[in-house]
């Protein structure tokens, strides 16, 4: 079943401007990220592949990357707070958790050991190097 109908958008609109007051939206106004809202961008070498992967509001140590043969799979922490000061007084705080994550393959086996990830100003960079094939393409002899 590739084409399955999503019926959960069609009296949004309508009952949104009917009663606008039902649907109350959170105080940041964004809903838990989902995971296709981790968008990767990847680019291949001869020798890598080189990912990025947008991952913004999360700091690098809530991010968790892991290789196992050919799939590479991101999982990262959500945490949204609302803080207050101290001669401030809390009257409403809408705040969530959770873990969003996306794995994907990749052509060729990863060489885990050597690959390497850099996170700055909300994109995830990773260099996986392809893992090399003892001796290369080897032809056969035919008998």
């Amino acid at each position: 079943m590739t084409a399955l109908i999503n019926r959960g958008h069609i009296f949004d609109d309508f009952f949104r401007d009917i009663a606008p007051g039902f649907y109350v939206k959170p105080l940041h106004g964004d809903p838990l990220p989902s995971p296709n809202q981790i968008k990767i961008d990847v680019k291949e070498t001869d020798k890598a592949y080189t990912v990025h992967a947008e991952v913004p509001g999360v700091s690098k140590e809530e991010i968790n990357v892991s290789v196992d043969g050919n799939v590479v799979t991101l999982r990262a922490e959500i945490k949204q707070e609302d803080r207050t000061g101290d001669d401030e007084k809390m009257l409403r705080s809408e705040r969530y958790y959770g873990e969003i994550s996306r794995s994907f393959q990749l052509p060729v086996d990863i060489n885990s050991a050597d690959a390497t990830a850099k996170y700055d100003n909300g994109v995830l960079t990773l260099t996986l190097p392809k893992k090399q094939v003892a001796g290369g393409v080897q032809k056969l002899r035919i008998d």
